[in-house]
């Protein structure tokens, strides 16, 4: 059974918005209960962690992302947001959601692609 499943990715402009979707099964994780997490990683870089939202809804932001990227949640659908809005060259990575660890399992996340 595929725990996480990312969408939402694509090509756009630099200053350009997306909107990234996570559904994650529930035998995996139930949102309303996990902190979870967005993650992306580059090529040639290590996966690092951009935004976070936690149980009672506190979100937490890397300093590259914060002020232009929104992390939230959908409890009924079990799933998890990001609206990335003035996106920018360096914003190029692929992107996955997860919980913050341990890790068991990842999506196949997906591809952003910002062009400048």
């Amino acid at each position: 059974q595929v725990q996480l499943v990312e969408s939402g990715g694509g090509l756009v402009q630099a200053g350009g918005s997306l909107r990234l979707s996570c559904v994650a099964s529930r035998s995996f994780v139930n949102v309303r209960f996990s902190t979870m997490g967005w993650y992306r990683q580059a090529p040639g870089k290590q996966r690092e962690l951009v935004a976070s939202i936690t149980n009672i809804g506190t979100t937490n932001y890397g300093d590259s992302v914060k002020g232009r990227f929104i992390i939230s949640r959908d409890n009924a659908k079990n799933m998890v947001y990001l609206q990335m809005n003035n996106l920018k060259a360096e914003d190029t990575a692929v992107y996955y959601c997860n919980t913050l660890g341990p890790f068991t399992t990842w999506g196949q996340g997906t591809q952003v692609t910002v062009s400048s």
